[in-house]
């Protein structure tokens, strides 16, 4: 491999939790088992069925993670922003495949690991292992609220709990906040239509507990007060 190819990887890599407490020497290593793939708008990483074989970093642009049922109704499972990571799941099997779909929603540049590497890397350096344990239960925890959320919470309270989140735990005034996903991929995301988001948003907006902003930004006044609008 190329010195900056090598140099590109590392650049990747070192965006990664699992990774970057690494030192330089080690970073290296890791980036020389990295292979980069790139994607288009609406291009696939992989799909369902596809065998689970890497871990996929990404290192520039968007991608999103969707299911799409028998009936061909789509939920959306996480967007994966730079720095995020997918595939972790293929470390435990040698047959794994994928049941979700990965989707590009911009041009996008993904440096991939494989599994028979990872292992190697895993033997080398077993503190690795723990941080992926640890992405994988925090990610698992968010799974389980999400899913309770959308099958118990009604639509207003899911929005104002995502907004909350967004707004981080200590935030309790004026906070402003820039969604991480178009409208359409939200909705997907909470489990309602992109008509029912728009509403509901717009009713928030009218009771003066949000202010809707350009570029997909939403300004809270207070989160105290955004909580207890929930029903």
């Amino acid at each position: 491999m190329e010195a900056n190819q090598i140099h590109t990887h590392a650049n990747c890599v070192r965006l990664v939790p699992i990774f970057n407490h690494l030192d330089e020497a080690s970073m290296m290593k890791v980036a020389e088992k990295a292979h980069h793939k790139g994607l288009k708008r609406g291009e696939y990483l992989y799909q369902a069925t596809d065998a689970d074989d890497s871990v996929y970093i990404v290192h520039k642009g968007q991608v999103r993670i969707f299911h799409l049922s028998e009936s061909g109704k789509e939920q959306l499972i996480r967007v994966l922003n730079p720095g995020d990571f997918t595939g972790e799941w293929t470390i435990f099997s040698t047959d794994a495949y994928h049941e979700h779909y990965a989707e590009a929603t911009r041009n996008s540049a993904i440096c991939a690991i494989n599994r028979n590497d990872l292992l190697e890397l895993l033997k080398e350096y077993p503190e690795i292992s723990m941080e992926i344990l640890s992405s994988m239960s925090d990610r698992l925890q968010q799974s389980e609220r999400q899913t309770a959320s959308v099958a118990t919470e009604p639509v207003t309270n899911r929005i104002i709990y995502y907004l909350e989140n967004l707004a981080g735990a200590d935030s309790e005034d004026d906070a402003t906040v820039t969604l991480p996903m178009t409208r359409r991929d939200l909705a997907s995301y909470l489990g309602t239509t992109p008509e029912t988001l728009s509403r509901r948003f717009k009713d928030l907006e009218t009771s003066g507990l949000i202010e809707q902003l350009p570029k997909n930004t939403i300004r809270i006044p207070s989160i105290e007060e955004l909580l207890f609008a929930t029903e």
